[in-house]
């Protein structure tokens, strides 16, 4: 008589649990990060697989969006955020760090809208290539390619967190091995002195770096000179002529030194012309009582800001 186990190791799975549908993951999801201990995208091949996979999901981002205003409204909406209960995308810090290293800590919570959470997963995705292509010590093209792809969308959306680290590890750790254009190293350059200057308001160190890398850039020693002279109308001027990737990078500047122009209005005048204050400072007046504070009374078409006390 054969024994109980036997019989049933012999059975076939019954017919329900063979109708099962396997779960689809998502391509860009499936990947772990090298430094948590997924070693795929430590090989090459798998790295540009998985790079296409990214390209493909940000085109699809951008086809989705449709017209221009609508894709910058989505990347404008990818907001930074204190609040640890909304999801985040990982920093990127660690990518260029060692991968293996404990000590690395998230800093980059970001809440994610329904309609860019597709952007979310590109940046969650470019930090796991970058975490492979640092851990496999590729320095190629196409480390060089990838980079570039970073630094750029991760400037228009306003990540530091992964642009910043993605600029000095294509500077310090590729450039020496692998060189890039003259065309690719002056827009990376450019991109960390306007970061320097603009987010970081460390001007000292921006010029620095331009001397480093001997930039020549007439648009980026324009946006210095304003930053050093405190000159918003020079500043506003050149942040509508520079390209879309550096204006973001020059809105981190716009309300400390625009907020200065307005110091300036109140300890130099008694009053002005409405229409004279907002071609200045760029805004319309209730943008500045309700963004910029401030306090001053509005009298027809123009505006006191002190007045003079009797005797």
């Amino acid at each position: 008589m054969r024994g109980r186990g036997g019989a049933r190791g012999s059975r076939t799975p019954s017919a329900p649990w063979s109708r099962l549908k396997p779960v689809e993951m998502d391509p860009l999801e499936a990947m772990g990060l090298p430094s948590k201990g997924d070693s795929r995208l430590l090989d090459f091949k798998s790295q540009e697989r998985y790079y296409t996979k990214i390209v493909e999901r940000y085109m699809t981002f951008c086809s989705d969006a449709g017209e221009r205003d609508e894709l910058l409204r989505r990347f404008a909406s990818l907001h930074l955020t204190s609040n640890s209960n909304d999801q985040r995308i990982p920093t990127d810090s660690a990518a260029d760090a060692s991968p293996t290293d404990p000590n690395t800590s998230s800093m980059a919570p970001a809440t994610i809208p329904n309609n860019t959470k597709g952007l979310a997963d590109v940046l969650s995705a470019l930090r796991k290539l970058r975490e492979g292509i640092v851990a496999s010590k590729r320095v190629d093209d196409f480390a060089i390619q990838v980079y570039l792809f970073c630094i750029r969308l991760s400037v228009l959306v306003k990540h530091p967190e992964s642009y910043h680290p993605a600029i000095l590890h294509l500077l310090r750790r590729i450039q020496p091995l692998r060189r890039m254009t003259s065309v690719e190293m002056s827009e990376v350059v450019g991109y960390l002195i306007l970061d320097t200057a603009c987010r970081r308001n460390n001007l000292a160190e921006a010029y620095a770096i331009r001397h480093k890398y001997r930039l020549r850039d007439a648009k980026v020693d324009g946006v210095l000179d304003s930053l050093a002279h405190d000159n918003y109308m020079e500043f506003n001027r050149l942040k509508k002529r520079v390209d879309g990737h550096k204006a973001k990078l020059l809105e981190y500047a716009d309300e400390g030194i625009r907020k200065h122009l307005l110091k300036c209005f109140g300890r130099a005048y008694l009053g002005v012309d409405l229409a004279f204050l907002e071609k200045c400072a760029d805004s319309k007046w209730t943008n500045l009582t309700a963004e910029d504070g401030v306090g001053w009374e509005l009298d027809g078409t123009k505006v006191v800001i002190r007045k003079v006390k009797a005797r």
